[in-house]
C-alpha cells in the first residue's frame, strides 16, 4: 500500500487500497472465501519516525504496539475500500478486520539474532548515521538501500483463528494476522506479553492457511514467476515446483532470505501442513496466473 518512491500519503494508500480490493473481486467471483494478510513494514517504519520525533512529548509505544496500530488502520483502509467494491460490483458480503495477536517463542533462536527488514529504504551513508546515533541494526535489502533490522522469530498461534475460521465459513471476507501479527509470548504465570519483534507476514499468512484448511495459499509478490538464477544472465522460469525441488534450491541459495526466502519457506511449510497448493505471482498477472498462464505453483509432487 505505499511504493517505492511513494511518502506513504494516506491518499496514497487509499488508492492502493481500492486497486487491491479489485484483486480480492476476481477472488470471490470465482467463488473463492478470502482471508488477506497485508505486510506493514513502511507504516510501521513512517510510525517509529513519528514516535522518535515527538519522543520528548509524547511517550513512544513499543514494536509489537505500533503492528498493532498499523493492523488499525490499514485494516480501514482496506475493509472501507473493499466495502465499496463489494457494492459497485453489487456482492454482499460482510468484511472484518481482526487485531491479531500471535504467539511466538520467547526462546527461539530467531530472538537471538535481528533479521527481519523493516521500514523505509536508507542510502549507506543515511545508514551509517542512523547506526551510529540510535545503535540500530541495518542491512542492505536486495540492492535496494538499506533498511533496519529486529528480531523476528516463527509464528505458533494465532490467538484468535477459532473465530477468524468461523467467520470466513460464515462467508465474510476477513483481514487479519496484519503485517505478520501482533508478537506476543506466554510468561510462566500463563499470561500473554506483547514482544518488541516482527513475525514475518508470509510465514503468519500460511499458518493462517493451514489452521483454516485453505484450498489455495496466494502469495503477491513483485515478480510474475519465480525464476532459478535470478538476476543471471540465463534466468529460468519456474512454473511449477515440488517442495522437494524447493528445498533443494533454498539449499543453493537460489531464494535469498530478505527477499523470496521466506516466501518458499512459508509455501513448504503450507503444503507439508495438509495445504494443496500455493500460488506466487504479481498483483499485474494476479489472474492470468489463476488460469495458469503464468506464476509459480508449488505443490507437493
Amino acid at each position: 500500500m505505499t511504493r517505492s518512491g511513494e511518502d506513504g500519503h494516506q491518499e496514497e494508500q487509499f488508492l492502493h487500497a481500492a486497486e487491491a480490493c479489485e484483486l480480492m473481486i476476481k477472488f470471490i467471483k470465482r467463488g473463492y472465501e478470502l482471508l488477506v494478510v497485508h505486510g506493514n513494514g513502511p507504516q510501521v517504519g513512517n510510525l517509529l519516525i513519528q514516535m522518535e520525533e515527538a519522543a520528548l512529548k509524547v511517550p513512544p509505544f513499543t514494536l509489537d504496539a505500533c503492528v498493532a496500530m498499523t493492523q488499525g488502520s490499514m485494516g480501514y483502509m482496506l475493509e472501507n475500500s473493499l466495502v465499496n467494491a463489494l457494492a459497485r460490483h453489487g456482492i454482499e458480503k460482510d468484511v472484518v478486520t481482526i487485531s491479531s495477536e500471535v504467539l511466538v517463542d520467547r526462546n527461539d533462536p530467531m530472538m537471538k539474532q535481528p533479521t527481519k527488514p523493516i521500514g523505509p529504504f536508507f542510502s549507506h551513508y543515511r545508514a551509517k548515521q542512523l547506526m551510529a546515533e540510535h545503535d540500530w541494526q541495518m542491512i542492505e535489502d536486495s540492492g535496494r538501500g538499506w533498511r533496519k533490522v529486529v528480531f523476528s522469530p516463527k509464528p505458533i498461534k494465532i490467538l484468535a483463528v477459532g473465530s477468524i475460521r468461523r467467520m470466513v465459513e460464515d462467508g465474510a471476507v476477513v483481514i487479519a494476522g496484519g503485517g505478520g501479527g501482533i508478537p506476543v509470548y506466554e510468561a510462566t504465570n500463563g499470561q500473554f506479553v506483547g514482544v518488541e519483534a516482527v513475525i514475518d507476514k508470509d510465514h503468519t499468512a500460511s499458518l493462517l492457511a493451514r489452521s483454516v484448511k485453505a484450498d489455495l495459499f496466494v502469495i503477491l509478490t513483485e515478480v510474475d514467476i519465480v525464476y532459478y538464477n535470478y538476476g543471471t544472465p540465463n534466468p529460468e522460469p519456474l512454473s511449477k515446483i515440488t517442495i522437494a525441488q524447493a528445498k533443494q534450491h533454498l539449499k543453493e541459495g537460489q531464494f535469498p532470505p530478505g527477499s523470496m526466502g521466506p516466501k518458499i519457506v512459508a509455501s513448504i511449510d503450507f503444503v507439508e501442513g495438509g495445504g494443496k497448493e500455493v500460488l506466487i505471482t504479481s498483483a499485474e498477472m494476479l489472474e492470468e496466473a489463476l488460469d495458469r498462464k503464468t506464476g509459480t505453483r508449488i505443490v507437493r509432487k
